[in-house]
């Protein structure tokens, strides 16, 4: 690791190098409001780690690049990220500001009960720059996967994203997540800034419900031509991707949701996995489908993802077949030969 400047200790190229913020995360023991819980477990969450580590117990090499605090709370995000496989040797230490935090409710993000409290501002990772981070690392990937988030966190930070999704010779494949959290950019036009960020990368993935007002997948498509591949998730209908002149659409699976934390982390890292092995569009959604649905079947930000001959073979089922499937906890882990019971009558 480095201590505040951008010295190289990486080893040389992945197969994907994930960028961004990752923050120790404090998830209650029992449901209830923030006020009313007595303890919490701590966890790790951060869009980009967290795709990285999807990737590396996927059986793909991965690296995140990131700055943490000289702190526990900084020991413990590289090593429970380094545990996952995923190379940790670029992530800078920050002497002078902390790791960030947070703290969440039990309740799906999506329901007004949901409750969660970042202690973030002025966070390591928020004095992130072109000149305090290791470009050699960063740039030595196949892919290099990058989120809204982290333009975001502070003017530097939204330099570095410019500096690293600018279109020029010998780069890495550039793979962005829109992910707009509309409570980081406050009164400044985000959604601006992700759209210029979007039209500088070769793979990007918004959600519908993001995707500036613009409608259905063919309006953003129109919209965002840039891009070579372009997914846009659906929520619980499915995702259409778009690849040059091509497209196709997959329905989600149906499945027992435990969590809906880390589920779009997820379905980027199977559709990331089936385009590092250059599988075909409508594949590469279903990986991204059967990711998601194991982390929707999970309690934390991370979950262990279905071994890749079991994820082929899904993949590979008929229409009819995939529609059948309905997915619930405990699925990855199922013997090899369990196909049918995770499949409704």
């Amino acid at each position: 690791m480095t201590a505040n400047g951008p010295t190289s200790t990486a080893p040389g190229v992945v197969d994907v190098v994930a960028l961004g913020e990752s923050m120790v995360t404090f998830l209650p023991t029992r449901p209830g409001r923030l006020a009313d819980v007595p303890s919490f477990d701590r966890a790790i969450g951060g869009a980009e780690s967290n795709v990285a580590c999807v990737l590396a117990a996927a059986g793909h090499t991965a690296r995140w690049v990131g700055r943490v605090g000289a702190d526990g709370f900084g020991d413990h995000l590289v090593e429970a990220i380094g545990a996952y496989g995923v190379d940790v040797s670029a992530v800078s230490r920050d002497t002078a500001r902390p790791t960030g935090v947070y703290f969440r409710t039990a309740q799906d993000r999506a329901t007004d009960a949901h409750e969660v409290a970042y202690y973030r501002a002025g966070s390591a990772a928020s004095a992130m720059s072109a000149g305090n981070m290791d470009l050699d690392a960063v740039h030595a990937g196949r892919v290099l996967h990058l989120s809204g988030i982290t333009a975001a966190l502070s003017a530097g930070c939204l330099e570095l994203m410019r500096l690293l999704t600018a279109r020029r010779p010998g780069r890495p494949l550039v793979s962005f997540d829109v992910n707009h959290r509309p409570g980081l950019w406050r009164d400044r036009d985000g959604l601006g800034v992700l759209l210029e960020l979007a039209r500088g990368a070769d793979i990007v993935f918004v959600g519908e419900d993001e995707a500036w007002g613009l409608g259905g997948p063919e309006a953003v498509r129109a919209a965002l031509p840039e891009p070579d591949v372009l997914v846009v998730k659906q929520g619980g209908t499915g995702a259409t991707a778009f690849h040059g002149p091509h497209a196709a659409f997959v329905p989600a699976l149906t499945v027992d949701v435990v969590a809906a934390v880390g589920a779009g982390d997820a379905f980027a890292a199977g559709f990331l996995s089936a385009t590092l092995r250059g599988l075909p569009l409508r594949d590469r959604l279903r990986h991204g489908h059967l990711m998601a649905a194991a982390a929707l079947t999970a309690p934390s930000d991370l979950a262990a993802p279905p071994a890749r001959d079991r994820a082929d073979r899904l993949a590979a089922l008929d229409d009819d077949a995939w529609g059948r499937l309905r997915l619930g906890p405990g699925w990855t882990q199922a013997d090899e030969g369990a196909d049918e019971e995770v499949r409704t009558p």
